[in-house]
């Protein structure tokens, strides 16, 4: 299998999983790509980059649909994109190495919530401004250092909370377009400034990329098709049964 068919499988699986619910993409995408030997920081900056894509569509369609609370999305947006461009930061200045291990822990401790959530009743309780900046703040850092994971933190925890799924999600969206555009830029800054000192040259990362916007381009109306279909539970149980098997592997090949 070559190198483009292989990452185009990743991105139509991961947008077949985001498209059912809202979030997955950035979180699988990642996974996957650690597990077949990519680095942390090539993993975030291929996966943002392609993420421009599918969050631009999909912001989008949520504006067009009146889905975006604003009061919820000012809240969010500035707090995720510094704690994005923080994690960016600091993912492009360590060893690819050293922070393999922290990554490969940090997915596995992912794949448990996706997965807590999946079989656990929801409490409803009223989601504060300092909650949800807090919240914006964990997810954009979290995003940036794992690849993926804007949605698992920030949506899960305000719809736990007991926010109106409508508006959580459309608000979310929206501001994650603008956390992929700081963190994708942030990674451009570090390369050109010579921050990045591992990141090799900018055409290492055009067919991960092309790949992934690809699959994720065909995925989109079967995905369409799942959210209306298949209940997201199952969906949420496969995602977190997947995620944490690819972690438990990667984390065999670190310590065997």
């Amino acid at each position: 299998m070559s190198e483009l068919a292989l990452f185009a499988m990743v991105g139509f699986l991961a947008q077949l999983i985001d498209g059912g619910l809202g979030m997955g993409y950035g979180i699988v995408s990642a996974t996957v790509l650690l597990a077949a030997g990519v680095t942390p920081a090539a993993v975030s900056a291929s996966t943002h980059t392609a993420e421009l894509f599918t969050t631009a569509v999909s912001s989008g369609a949520h504006l067009l649909h009146r889905n975006v609370d604003f009061r919820i999305f000012w809240r969010l947006m500035p707090a995720g994109v510094m704690g994005g461009v923080l994690g960016t930061y600091i993912l492009t200045g360590v060893n690819g190495e050293v922070m393999r291990p922290f990554v490969v822990a940090y997915l596995g401790i992912m794949g448990v919530l996706i997965l807590r959530r999946a079989f656990s009743a929801r409490k409803s309780r009223p989601v504060t401004a300092r909650a949800t900046g807090l919240y914006g703040l964990v997810g954009g850092f979290c995003d940036a250092v794992g690849g993926g994971g804007w949605g698992p933190v920030v949506t899960s925890a305000m719809l736990a909370q007991g926010g109106e799924p409508r508006y959580v999600i459309g608000s979310v969206n929206a501001a994650e377009f603008i956390l992929t555009l700081a963190i994708s830029a942030t990674f451009v800054a570090a390369l050109a400034t010579g921050h990045w000192e591992m990141a090799g040259n900018f055409i290492d990362y055009a067919t991960p990329v092309a790949g992934l916007i690809a699959g994720g381009v065909v995925a989109a109306p079967v995905a369409s098709f799942l959210a209306r279909h298949v209940p997201a539970r199952r969906l949420l149980g496969g995602v977190g049964v997947l995620v944490l098997a690819l972690t438990t592997y990667q984390g065999w090949l670190l310590f065997s």
